[in-house]
């Protein structure tokens, strides 16, 4: 039987060193003797090796799950999302609408206590539709904490994500914070790039602003909060250099828009470097995130600017996705190639029988036509006839007449021109000086 080390209590007085070791050597003694099976064992052979208790403590709530969570860089779940910045307004709302899509999200916080509010949302969503698996929203939620200012702790995070989306940005109410928009708008954001690139993921989503690479007014106004618009357009550079799958969006302002502003404005989409001020809801922003992530073949290496206008006509995203060009060309899946490249169909014979027949009967006709092929070279010339010569008189006292009828001209290759002699005879005239002699060459 193991045994187990039992701590005695606190004494309050302290007695003297052998009186302790009397004490504790005949409570021992005791405790032996209650349970031992065989022959006692002598009390100075007794030895006491004390073991440590482990606590391993699980947490229950939300998922919540470790950084170190150990997965291969080749298995990518394709229904893995992973998202940075999932507290922030553009970033709680893009987790709840992958939520609706049916995606397990992996969101990146830096607190798991700043992540109440999110779970909260999360736990009052009512789907009109149930998920196809039955399950609820919350159990495809996971929390894990991840500094993205510590290089070695994004990709344990990232685990078996297959598409990034990174919605990380300084704060506006830190204004004094000079070293904001450089760490987190740019080194946070190109650390997640990298951990990205090495996990080898599949598509990459970065949301920035309108006017980072086209200063004008009134977006080039963002800027003078420490050149936030230069280190956002640095951070696109690095996403652009990774050689990742890339959609990086531009919204316009989304400060005052509320989440009914896309009931009274339509959503629209411009290529890069195009518009230069406008206004746009985070709720509409973080649907058009779930949708490309949902569909990121219609997303493929596009630079999107996003802003709402009532002017601009209710158009489906697809649809708006289609009409901006990527900058890459879509590379063609397996899947693709394969029905791209179909096997000839089999033959039957029937078919064969048939195709033989045919044949046959084609150089049977060719053959019948070869051999029918007139030899007189006067045929060749259409419209041109023979001369015939004439024939004399019968020798009785009526005249034979001479009248050469030749059928109509016709293909010189299929058929010949055949002549046909009619002799019809005349009674003798009574006067022969009314008779008027017929010219017995046919050229006249």
């Amino acid at each position: 039987m193991e045994l187990r080390s039992i701590q005695s209590p606190v004494v309050s007085s302290i007695p003297t060193k052998g009186s302790i070791e009397n004490r504790q050597l005949i409570s021992y003694c005791k405790l032996i003797t209650s349970f031992r099976t065989k022959k006692t064992a002598p009390s100075n052979a007794v030895k006491f090796q004390p073991k440590p208790i482990r606590f391993n403590v699980h947490a229950s709530a939300v998922g919540l799950q470790p950084a170190e969570t150990k997965t291969k860089d080749e298995e990518k779940d394709v229904n893995v999302v992973f998202v940075a910045g999932a507290t922030g307004k553009v970033g709680s709302r893009t987790v709840r609408e992958l939520l609706k899509l049916g995606f397990n999200v992996r969101a990146g916080v830096r607190s798991t206590q700043r992540a109440e509010s999110l779970v909260k949302s999360v736990q009052q969503m009512k789907l009109d539709d149930t998920l196809s698996d039955g399950s609820q929203p919350i159990e495809k939620l996971q929390l894990v904490e991840c500094d993205l200012e510590k290089p070695e702790q994004i990709k344990p995070a990232l685990a078996n994500a297959s598409t990034v989306i990174c919605c990380i940005g300084a704060s506006e109410k830190e204004i004094f914070d000079v070293t904001g928009p450089y760490r987190i708008d740019f080194l946070a954001t190109k650390n997640l790039i990298d951990a990205a690139a090495a996990a080898k993921a599949k598509h990459f989503m970065l949301v920035t602003s309108l006017g980072t690479n086209k200063f004008g007014f009134p977006a080039a106004v963002l800027n003078l909060f420490w050149g936030v618009l230069c280190w956002k357009r640095k951070a696109e550079e690095a996403l652009l250099a990774s050689g990742i799958p890339y959609t990086i969006v531009r919204p316009g302002g989304m400060e005052r828009p509320t989440d009914s502003f896309k009931e009274t404005h339509n959503l629209t989409l411009s290529p890069g470097d195009t518009l230069f001020g406008g206004l746009v809801s985070n709720l509409q922003v973080a649907e058009l995130l779930a949708f490309m992530a949902k569909n990121p073949n219609l997303s493929y290496c596009k630079v999107l600017e996003v802003v709402a206008e009532t002017t601009a006509p209710l158009t489906p995203m697809g649809d708006l996705l289609t009409k901006i060009p990527p900058q890459r060309p879509i590379p063609v899946q397996p899947k693709e190639e394969a029905e791209a490249i179909k096997e000839p169909e089999p033959v039957s014979k029937k078919s064969t029988i048939s195709e033989t027949s045919s044949i046959a009967t084609e150089t049977q006709s060719q053959s019948k036509i070869a051999s029918t092929r007139p030899l007189s070279p006067y045929t060749a010339y259409e419209g041109l006839k023979p001369p015939s010569s004439p024939i004399p008189t019968a020798p009785s006292g009526s005249k034979a007449v001479v009248e050469a009828v030749s059928a109509p001209p016709t293909d010189p290759e299929t058929s010949t021109k055949s002549e046909t002699i009619t002799v019809t005879t005349e009674p003798a005239p009574v006067d022969a000086g009314l008779q008027k002699t017929r010219p017995l060459s046919p050229y006249t």
